[in-house]
């Protein structure tokens, strides 16, 4: 599949039992990060469990742009020659990161405080969202960002050539943003300081630390008060990849779903400000066990036992938990199709720009499965239909969306009928090894 490429059309049908074990990619989010922190690093930096999803190779294709030496030596095993804080070089092409929100904003941050220019694309779902979250903070700094019309790609950002701190505090909880802005305040004189209100993923902050960064986080009455001091040498690491919790999330919400399903899912991680999907499962009855917890690559991990949960039930989801687990209410909402009752998400409009609006494409195709959905800016309602209940037997647009194609192939698995989607090519972004790794565990996934 190719996130790049024609559509490609795919149809999953209701399965026997899941068993076996689902060893998903490694984490998108670090493997972003591992690679750009790589590459402002004086030296060579180690990596292994990479995700070589089109997200990921897309953001060590512009870290080479750059001027950074990024090679691969094995499945998941590359290396990053960095270039030092400030060192990045004027790109000779434009700089496109395809379907990847966190590649474009992380990397946007990262050259917004050198003074050179580069111009940024993407595919057509990454130039319809919207980059003005990011680069108004940027413009802090003194960057200058030229876009189309309401802040979208193809878009060219001039880097500060005289850049200043700057305290930022968030308006809306995006650790994109807050990254960004970390990551322009490395090259910046003085401190930089972002305010978060509710918490974010905190993969930014360990890393910067993990590479020898100044970086010290306070909680205040404004919230999580986190401070970087300007232009440190950062070391190189060797950064070990925990397996992604986004991912794992398809294997372990199908088992939960498709009857007589039993799988193990080595190694994922449980970072608290990711772990909001799983907090959820078991709220709601999943069967799931965490076993063996450790920490690898300073991050906390554990192996998911995880059983068939014939006893699923609906719940009203914390708002507060949304930031933890923003990228899995789709699947989540497919999980509420199959529980006994009414499940409620709320504090859920970042949804609606994401690499879809996420809100309407579940509520549109779970309607057309024959699910009674309700919603509205910032909420969104599943009635259950408890175990097996789903009728399916339609097809979803997925709006070059990956995790909405992931979902409605996951409720084909347990609903009546089979579940299409239009185009399942975006998921090679993510979780390139998605339908060979289901396929193997059980289910009937397949081209059409």
């Amino acid at each position: 599949m190719s996130g790049h490429g024609e559509a490609q059309g795919m149809i999953s049908a209701k399965s026997g039992p899941l068993k076996g074990t689902a060893s998903v990619p490694g984490d998108k989010s670090i493997s972003h990060r591992a690679l750009i922190f790589g590459a402002m690093a004086v030296g060579e930096t180690k990596i292994t469990g990479l995700l070589e999803g089109q997200d990921v190779l897309d953001t060590a294709a512009a870290m080479r742009a750059f001027g950074a030496s990024v090679s691969r030596h094995g499945e998941g095993a590359w290396t990053v020659a960095g270039v030092g804080v400030g060192g990045f070089r004027e790109p000779e092409n434009v700089i496109d990161c395809g379907n990847s929100g966190t590649g474009v904003r992380l990397i946007m941050g990262t050259m917004a405080t050198t003074p050179i220019t580069a111009t940024f694309t993407g595919d057509a779902s990454l130039r319809k969202r919207p980059m003005g979250r990011v680069t108004d903070p940027l413009s802090l700094f003194g960057c200058q960002a030229y876009g189309r019309q309401g802040g979208r790609l193809p878009m060219v950002l001039v880097g500060a050539a005289d850049p200043v701190p700057v305290r930022y505090t968030l308006p809306v909880a995006s650790a994109q943003v807050k990254s960004a802005v970390l990551l322009a305040g490395l090259n910046a004189p003085g401190e930089t300081v972002v305010i978060e209100r509710e918490p974010t993923r905190d993969h930014s902050e360990r890393m910067l630390i993990g590479f020898g960064a100044d970086l010290s986080v306070e909680r205040s009455h404004e919230g999580h008060v986190i401070t970087l001091k300007g232009r440190p040498e950062l070391r190189p690491q060797t950064v070990a990849v925990p397996r992604d919790p986004s991912s794992a999330a398809f294997p372990v919400c199908a088992a939960l779903i498709t009857e007589g399903s039993e799988i193990f899912v080595p190694g994922v991680s449980q970072n608290l400000t990711r772990n909001g999907l799983y907090l959820t499962l078991v709220e709601m009855g999943a069967l799931i066990g965490f076993e063996n917890p450790r920490e690898e690559g300073g991050e906390p991990v554990a192996d998911l036992r995880v059983r068939f949960s014939p006893d699923l039930r609906g719940i009203e989801v914390p708002p507060e938990r949304a930031p933890s687990m923003i990228d899995e209410y789709p699947v989540l909402s497919v999980v509420a199709a199959f529980a006994t009752g009414t499940t409620v998400m709320r504090g859920v409009k970042e949804l609606r720009v994401k690499e879809s609006d996420r809100i309407d494409a579940m509520a549109r195709g779970l309607e057309a499965c024959g699910v009674r959905i309700e919603e509205d800016e910032d909420t969104l309602i599943v009635h259950g239909m408890g175990p097996g209940g789903m009728p399916g037997g339609a097809t979803c647009r997925t709006h070059l969306d990956h995790r909405i194609a992931m979902s409605f192939l996951v409720a084909g698995m347990a609903a009546q009928r089979e579940i299409a989607v239009d185009d399942g090519s975006p998921i090679v972004t993510s979780f390139p090894i998605f339908e060979g790794l289901m396929n193997g565990l059980g289910a009937a996934i397949r081209r059409g």
